[in-house]
């Protein structure tokens, strides 16, 4: 399943210094990635000012404390939990979509520095990942 995981990354080099704009609070955040089937879920990130977050995986979502500074971050998450969500059934939530989530959320939890630009977050740490503003 990292294979899913590695379409989302990005290989840029980390810039020094501060980041170029501002953490994106309160922005919906989707994972750039293929979407994995079956089903339109894509994963995507929610940080309020408070710290307050939702990780919404490949079927499953989560709350987390994230704290930001100018260029660090920190998740930490809750563990996933094992009922599926009321919307998603087993159809969608296949072995893979279940597993993709445990690695997300494992990678999620290992950044330690970020940046923005242009509408896009990126997430670095043993895996970076990116997100695109949701356009919705």
């Amino acid at each position: 399943m990292l294979g899913v995981l590695a379409a989302g990354l990005s290989l840029a080099a980390p810039e020094p210094g501060r980041a170029a704009e501002p953490f994106p609070f309160g922005e919906e955040l989707l994972l750039d990635t293929a979407p994995m089937k079956p089903g339109r879920r894509m994963p995507g990130v929610t940080v309020e000012r408070s710290g307050n977050a939702v990780l919404d995986l490949w079927c499953k979502s989560v709350p987390a404390r994230v704290e930001v500074t100018a260029t660090a971050i920190r998740i930490e998450a809750a563990p996933l939990p094992e009922e599926l969500p009321a919307m998603q059934s087993t159809a969608q939530c296949t072995p893979e979509r279940i597993l993709a989530d445990a690695e997300l959320l494992a990678a999620l939890t290992k950044v330690t520095a970020w940046r923005s630009q242009k509408a896009t977050l990126i997430l670095e740490g043993p895996t970076t990942l990116t997100f695109k503003t949701a356009t919705n």
